[in-house]
């Protein structure tokens, strides 16, 4: 069998995983509207896809002002939830196991998508100039966007915004998931936090990396105090060079990177949580991680790794075998082949990717893409 390392049994926290192939976070915008509701073609969509390992929903806002993108589904009101129900009870019939991930965009908005119009919230009153944020301008049509200035969160309300966390995990589990996944990567609001280009803040929120690192420590302990440690995971996206205007948009402007995401796993070791998940920059010519990042992320962390990133079968298979990953989570290539662990594992040819059906419509480019047929 091809590449039968990522056929391999794995445990991830209580789970016992039937393959390292993951299923990561990816955006569709199908959810039904009004109300950003998971629907049953969603739930097919998810389903056709149980055969991975491990599977992480696409993110989903835990409040109505994470909302950056049209469509995006919600986890914060009972319809909402139910929908979700239907996707995990059809991903279990499957056998497979799927995590939420809680999403929030923070200053990525636009005042369409906000409640009453106002600005989106962020750390700081910087906007996301590289960014773009899409609304909706008829039904099934939109356009994107440039994000306003947002409006600076108080520290009240950034307690607020924890507690948030917590109840969109208890949401979670209410439908049905096995766990969730607190996103953290793309320059979306716990990144920004983080980032010292996006937070300038100048109180315990802000300044010194321990600070800038606060909130996340924050969400993690409120989180992982509703679904335990082996239940959650966390999703980082850090870039080591670039353009200006790449390490802008992805919201990652560092003076030390490695040093700025090593401590931020050590606040995951700390806590106990299953697994860091590391999206590494997926644009044509993006820069590869360095090993000695690979090598200190082993190092800091006991828990599960999981990389994605235009990752082939070959080339995720040897990272597993230097012991530098656990689970490689395969994007696009998931997209266009429900059964892609298969094909992966018996060599067989992938569908090609239509790029017209990736965000929004209905079942084409989505649940129509066919299964390997010998």
């Amino acid at each position: 069998m091809i590449h039968s390392v990522l056929n391999a049994p794995i445990k991830l926290g209580n789970h016992t995983l039937n393959n390292r192939i993951v299923l990561p976070p990816l955006t569709r915008q199908r959810s039904a509207q009004p109300g950003d509701i998971a629907t049953a073609l969603m739930a097919e969509y998810y389903r056709q896809r149980a055969s991975a390992g491990f599977m992480i929903s696409e993110g989903t806002q835990i409040e109505p002002r994470g909302q950056g993108y049209a469509w995006t589904p919600g986890i914060y009101t009972p319809a909402q939830i139910d929908g979700w129900r239907t996707v995990t009870d059809a991903v279990h019939a499957e056998g497979a196991v799927i995590f939420a991930q809680l999403w929030h965009v923070g200053r990525v908005s636009h005042n369409a998508l906000q409640p009453d119009g106002a600005a989106p919230v962020a750390p700081s009153a910087i906007a996301a100039q590289q960014a773009k944020a899409f609304i909706a301008t008829g039904p099934g049509t939109g356009e994107l966007v440039q994000p306003p200035v947002p409006r600076a969160l108080s520290v009240l309300e950034i307690e607020e915004l924890v507690g948030h966390y917590a109840q969109a995990a208890r949401n979670a589990l209410d439908a049905g998931f096995d766990g969730v996944e607190i996103h953290a990567a793309n320059g979306y609001l716990v990144n920004q936090f983080i980032s010292a280009h996006a937070n300038q803040r100048d109180d315990e929120y802000g300044g010194s990396l321990h600070n800038r690192l606060r909130f996340l420590r924050e969400i993690v302990e409120a989180v992982s105090a509703v679904v335990g440690p082996q239940r959650l995971g966390v999703r980082f996206s850090p870039l080591f060079s670039g353009t200006q205007q790449e390490r802008v948009y992805i919201g990652l402007v560092e003076d030390d990177p490695h040093h700025t995401y090593i401590e931020a796993i050590k606040v995951l070791e700390a806590s106990g949580v299953a697994y860091v998940s590391i999206a590494e920059a997926d644009w044509d010519n993006a820069p590869d991680l360095p090993d000695t990042f690979r090598e200190a992320v082993r190092s800091a962390f006991s828990g599960r790794i999981i990389y994605a990133g235009r990752y082939t079968a070959g080339r995720g298979a040897r990272l597993v075998e230097a012991g530098l990953a656990d689970l490689i989570a395969f994007g696009r290539p998931f997209i266009a082949n429900p059964d892609l662990p298969q094909r992966l594992f018996n060599g067989w040819p992938l569908n090609p990717l239509r790029a017209e059906g990736l965000y929004g419509g209905t079942q084409a480019g989505y649940t129509d893409y066919p299964a390997y047929a010998e």
